[in-house]
């Protein structure tokens, strides 16, 4: 017979107290190990606000960028070409976009070094562009006077305005465009033919909106010049066909194309630009822009004034171009044909322009 189960008494352990524990009565007990997230949700996530922040920093980055290259190459080119005669000319105020400031665009018919056309070791070259710019004041207006226009020259009777840069350079135009319109010239600038087709490419072209045009100039492409093909509508130009067009004075789509014609597409393109500016395209290229728009051209304004009339440009809004009309033609006594203008026209294109 089997002996019974021994009978067991249960007691109830204690809590051991904190002396007992630092005794050493009881073993230690580790600390809970924390478990470790995967390194890929710890990471922090990235909203909306940051991609938003980085994108505004690349932006005005890129714009400062531009603004330093812009700046560098105004100074390089600051005073270049511009002589004392010329600058003893000009009036000095204005401080464009603040206030109204009037400036004269000349473009000689010099041409770029290098050149086959004929004319390219010409002296005494005359100014194939006259153009009048007013900007700053929240408006902004252009006036292109015909170069064929005779006035009088200070020194040597009637003769067409363009004669003017051939006799006494810029001096002498300033002063002959100064006394015949009236309008004190503030700031000078002259165009660069060899460098504004770079700055037109540096843009990545420009669109126009012109009509048939069918030109040869100099002999058109075979014979060294240059030769453009525009059909009628928005045509988008490289920098070579943009400087094709402003000097475009034959058209062979349209007989009685003429000077008048050649000012008004000088000033389209110059809206071209403005326009071009404000396209993203213009953006990426905005450094390579920056860097190339001063070497267009000689001025006697540093980099803080050709910015100011760039901005000026952009913001102040355009008017429809201008062009200083004639009323009249007239024999020189060379034999020459030339356009008159009256004093009563003169005086009413003046005052719109003035106007802005």
């Amino acid at each position: 017979m089997s002996e019974p189960p021994p009978d067991y008494t249960h007691y109830r352990s204690r809590p051991r107290g904190l002396r007992e524990r630092l005794q050493g009565s009881e073993p230690p007990v580790a600390a809970p190990q924390r478990t470790r997230e995967p390194k890929q949700r710890r990471k922090k996530k990235r909203g909306a606000w940051f991609w938003i922040r980085t994108a505004l920093l690349a932006i005005v980055g890129w714009i400062a960028l531009s603004f330093v290259l812009f700046s560098i190459s105004a100074q390089i080119r600051a005073g270049d070409g511009i002589s004392d005669a010329a600058d003893s000319e000009l009036a000095g105020g204005g401080l464009p976009p603040l206030t109204p400031t009037t400036i004269l665009v000349l473009g000689s018919d010099r041409r770029p070094k290098g050149s086959k056309e004929p004319g390219a070791k010409a002296s005494g070259e005359r100014s194939d562009t006259i153009m009048l710019l007013r900007v700053g004041g929240g408006s902004n207006s252009k006036l292109a006077i015909p170069r064929d226009t005779v006035v009088p020259i200070p020194g040597h009777g009637f003769d067409k305005i363009n004669s003017a840069y051939a006799y006494g350079g810029a001096a002498l135009s300033i002063r002959t465009i100064s006394d015949w319109t009236g309008i004190k010239i503030d700031h000078l600038v002259l165009i660069s033919l060899e460098n504004f087709p770079k700055f037109i490419d540096a843009l990545g072209g420009v669109d126009v909106t012109t009509q048939c045009v069918y030109s040869d100039i100099n002999g058109g492409t075979r014979n060294g010049g240059v030769s453009i093909r525009l059909k009628r509508g928005e045509n988008h130009l490289d920098g070579r066909s943009a400087l094709a067009l402003a000097r475009t004075r034959h058209n062979q789509c349209d007989p009685s194309y003429n000077d008048l014609d050649r000012a008004r597409a000088q000033q389209l393109i110059l809206g071209g630009v403005r326009d071009r500016l404000l396209t993203p395209g213009a953006f990426i290229r905005l450094p390579w822009a920056a860097w190339a728009a001063p070497q267009t051209v000689q001025t006697d304004m540093g980099a803080a004034g050709l910015l100011g009339v760039m901005t000026s440009e952009v913001i102040g809004g355009s008017t429809p171009p201008q062009v200083m009309k004639p009323t009249g033609f007239m024999t020189l006594p060379n034999g020459g044909a030339g356009l008159i203008v009256s004093p009563e026209a003169r005086q009413r294109t003046v005052d719109r322009f003035m106007a802005g």
